[in-house]
């Protein structure tokens, strides 16, 4: 169950966070890159909300269920190409900074730069931060994803 309405008791806050979450903010990137690296990061945060609502903006993108299914696995399967996969990379890493990895391994950014162009990848950087603080409000919140019916 909601702990409570965040969107009702802080509504500019919440509204400012819509807004940077818009498509219009994404820049040149492909959707359904940014619906898998949202997906991947909200896997990680331990988001329902995000995972439940990412996996179906994914589906009607047209991603393919093998695709959605192994994003849980990313680095291991034939599934992701080069940029998909410095994609998930780079937003792993910068989910996981207090984890004691490295944060953001320059190797990381290496392969991404390859992939990226500045204001794609600056794009990039925005989305998967987004995606975080929508996490953080989601989990805290409990936030029930919309596709429950119970």
């Amino acid at each position: 169950m909601t702990r409570m309405d965040i969107a009702a008791l802080a509504p500019a806050a919440y509204k400012a966070l819509v807004t940077l979450d818009s498509r219009a903010h994404r820049g040149a990137l492909p959707a359904g890159l940014l619906d898998l690296v949202k997906l991947r990061v909200s896997q990680v945060n331990g988001c329902a909300y995000c995972v439940d609502s990412h996996s179906h903006d994914a589906v009607k993108g047209g991603e393919t269920p093998a695709r959605l299914y192994a994003v849980a696995a990313w680095d291991e399967g034939p599934f992701f190409s080069p940029a998909e996969r410095a994609a998930f990379a780079l937003a792993e890493s910068m989910t996981r900074l207090s984890e004691g990895a490295p944060r953001v391994p320059d190797e990381v950014w290496a392969e991404v730069r390859q992939h990226f162009g500045d204001e794609d990848l600056a794009q990039l950087v925005m989305v998967v931060t987004t995606i975080n603080a929508w996490n953080r409000v989601c989990v805290t919140v409990r936030m029930v994803p919309e596709s429950f019916a119970g």
